[in-house]
């Protein structure tokens, strides 16, 4: 019986995966085969059991036989991929000091890029933050802000303590605090109970903040009562400014202990906002417990002369009083004649400046004044601008900006009322003087207003007051040396006069840009704008 040649495939059993991967190419095809280059994903299936079904599929799919198949590879030659090596990191040889001391040389701006290389760098870079506003009250209350950033002298918590809706998009923004509103705004003060926290989590917190923080500096906070700033007097012993969203009266009481409290920021009431009272008691609380204070400043608040002169009596080192949006009561002016140490007033967005401020010879004086600064109020009122120029008559420099009402009959009474003669000031506001008290009270305060003549003159967004008005006034000042008038629309460059114009040669400085209409036309000189209707909207010719 012949035998037919065997076929190359003969012995090939599809479910044999060894005898498969033992095959040699023939002989005639030795010299031309050279072994398969491994491929990445060859190198991936070769140690597992996924490898022979695939190879089983292959050959089972497979309808002509494979001229050379493949052989087992060898791993033998292959070579790794070459990888990077780890560059040793040489800021872990480097002390906790050593790169505080680097990061500090460092702008602020790189500290939070610097935060993200490692938890080392973002505990270190924590260490270097004084200054925070914390947004989340959770972030106080898990303690996560004092292990994060253990070094903080300034910190503003309103934010915080305002339950609002952070997703909103709607930001309403005022002088004193900003918050996310949604459909259930209001107009009649809608930072009620419901949107503050409870006064028992604000006192909690305000009991860890002054248990991790002894060192702080600074202040803010919204809804506190006398129980939680009592903590931060007990602890804080290095505080020196504070500010106080809706507080009352009482609330004031625990701030006694804070024995060098030099700022101190008083938010009453905020119109749309939130309502809270701070009367005559409040400020009395205040003066009586911060003896110390420097620079004061109460936004929305009541009052009235016994209170104002309880901050007098008390704060003799007072330096700077500023009023804003006040709701004092009528005759309050009078009451500034006992601060003694008062440098600069300042009255802003005030409705009015004193309803009813009372008799001249009770007003008394101001005697160490030396800056006026009023800012958005209405000063129609003649009798109540009189009232504040006789008792601010010595200052040194006045600054009018965008008030309403300022028109040139207003502004003549600073020529008549402020440092008109030189003369010795003998105040009297509580008891008549005679002969024989004259030698032996101590309360007498002497002073003279020698050389107390206005210096600085600034007059900005007072479209009422024209050149008449203007002139008049700065000729009677003569000892004037810096004069500053802007946006004054009613002022024209074209009226000055040659006295005018030679008291401006005689200043030392001199800012004078009255006509902000023709300032900015001035500017677009060439541009094709500022005209009626411009090039765009010429009305066509039939």
């Amino acid at each position: 019986m012949s035998q037919s040649p065997k076929s190359p495939n003969a012995n090939l059993n599809p479910n044999s995966d060894q005898d498969f991967l033992n095959l040699e190419p023939p002989p005639s095809l030795k010299s031309q085969w050279k072994p398969k280059a491994l491929s990445l994903p060859d190198i991936w299936v070769k140690e597992q059991a996924l490898k022979h079904v695939i190879c089983n599929m292959q050959q089972q799919f497979s309808r002509t036989p494979s001229i050379s198949p493949p052989s087992e590879p060898d791993l033998t030659s292959f070579q790794s991929f070459p990888l990077d090596p780890i560059e040793p990191d040489y800021s872990s040889l480097l002390s906790d000091v050593v790169l505080l001391r680097i990061f500090s040389k460092l702008p602020v701006s790189q500290h939070v890029s610097n935060s993200l290389v490692c938890k080392r760098w973002l505990y270190l870079t924590g260490r270097l933050v004084q200054s925070l506003k914390v947004k989340d009250w959770s972030f106080i209350s898990s303690g996560r802000v004092f292990n994060r950033f253990p070094n903080l002298t300034d910190l503003d918590l309103v934010g915080s303590c305002i339950q609002m809706p952070k997703d909103s998009g709607v930001l309403l923004t005022h002088k004193t605090v900003s918050v996310y509103v949604d459909t259930s705004f209001t107009f009649a003060g809608f930072l009620g109970k419901t949107a503050l926290l409870p006064l028992h989590v604000v006192d909690t917190g305000l009991a860890m903040v002054a248990e991790k923080y002894p060192n702080l500096r600074r202040l803010v906070v919204i809804g506190a009562s006398e129980e939680g700033l009592r903590q931060i007097a007990a602890r804080c012993y290095t505080l020196q400014e504070l500010e106080l969203h809706c507080c009352g009266d009482l609330a004031l009481k625990g701030i006694s202990g804070i024995k060098i409290l030099q700022v101190m920021k008083l938010i009453g009431s905020v119109n749309g906002f939130y309502d809270s009272t701070i009367s005559d008691i409040g400020l009395t609380l205040l003066a009586q417990g911060c003896k110390r204070l420097v620079k004061l400043e109460l936004c929305g608040c009541e009052g009235s002369y016994d209170g104002v002169k309880a901050i007098g009596q008390c704060c003799q080192m007072l330096e700077e009083l500023s009023f804003y949006d006040h709701r004092m009561d009528g005759g309050w002016l009078a009451g500034l004649s006992y601060c003694s140490n008062l440098k600069t007033l300042k009255l802003e967005s005030c409705k009015n400046t004193d309803t009813s401020p009372g008799a001249d010879e009770h007003l008394g004086t101001c005697l160490t004044l030396e800056e006026l600064h009023l800012q958005q109020c209405h000063i129609r009122d003649k009798q109540s601008v009189k009232a504040l120029f006789l008792v601010c008559e010595n200052v040194r420099a006045i600054d009018f900006r965008n008030c309403w009402g300022l028109d040139d009959d207003v502004f003549s009474l600073a020529k008549n009322v402020i440092g008109p003669t030189e003369s010795i000031i003998i105040p009297m506001s509580d008891y008549a003087l005679n002969t024989s008290s004259f030698a032996s009270s101590s309360n007498l305060r002497f002073s003279s207003s020698f050389d107390r003549r206005v210096k600085l003159l600034s007059v900005e967004g007072c479209s009422l007051v024209t050149i008449k008005g203007l002139e008049s006034v700065l000729l009677s000042w003569k000892e004037l040396q810096q004069l500053r008038v802007m946006s004054c629309n009613n002022i024209k460059d074209t009226e000055v006069t040659p006295e005018l114009a030679t008291l401006f040669s005689m200043l030392k400085e001199l800012k004078w840009r009255p006509d902000s209409r023709s300032l900015l036309l001035s500017n677009l000189v060439g541009t094709g704008m500022g005209k009626k209707g411009g090039r765009f909207f010429q009305r066509s010719k039939d």
